[in-house]
């Protein structure tokens, strides 16, 4: 039997809900800053030139399986899911495409070497952009914490449409419901024409 501790698939009982702190409050209708982020696949990506709808949700890190996360990690409000998230845009991935998204991206702070592992072994059809350097989360001032000596990204999910913040799901809980949230807003919003 698998340990739930070391199990990145798995969300345990009881973890603490994150509240609003008003922290992507001042995110909704930000222009996206003209800078390029590493990907797990092809050239790097600035998401202010990006045409159409472009979605992107954000999370802290994801784990290795059989390895353990940082001490007390499972404590803090919004830090387990990353990979129930990522595999949930993984497998909503058409469903978006088909309502006009024209690319959807993984974000966090780790390096691109990792979440490139990450990306092949849960088999993900989109890339994942790595802020290793935090110059997307300074430019922006997203909200972060930090856990065992890493600056993390908080959970949140962004529509972007030409470059600019349509909507922001913050905070997300579960993580693993984040996909169909998002796809449930697409569904009842028209979708912007291209500028």
């Amino acid at each position: 039997m698998t340990d739930i501790a070391t199990n990145p698939h798995a969300l345990p009982d009881n973890l603490p809900v994150p509240q609003d702190d008003g922290g992507a409050r001042h995110l909704t209708g930000a222009t996206l800053p003209d800078l390029a982020l590493p990907a797990t696949r092809g050239a790097p990506v600035n998401l202010s030139k990006l045409k159409g709808r472009t979605i992107v949700y954000v999370y802290p890190r994801t784990g290795v399986p059989g390895q353990h996360n940082p001490e007390g990690w499972d404590m803090i409000p919004g830090a387990r899911g990353c990979t129930p998230q990522s595999c949930a845009f993984r497998d909503h991935f058409t469903d978006m495409k088909q309502l006009g998204v024209a690319q959807l991206f993984g974000l966090s702070t780790q390096d691109t070497a990792y979440q490139r592992e990450m990306a092949e072994r849960l088999h993900l059809p989109f890339p994942v952009l790595s802020d290793e350097n935090l110059v997307l989360t300074k430019a922006m001032k997203l909200p972060t914490f930090v856990a065992g000596g890493m600056t993390l990204l908080k959970r949140m999910a962004w529509v972007i449409d030409d470059g600019v913040l349509t909507k922001v799901f913050y905070p997300v809980f579960p993580p693993d419901r984040n996909a169909a949230d998002v796809l449930a807003w697409l569904k009842a919003q028209p979708q912007r024409a291209s500028r």
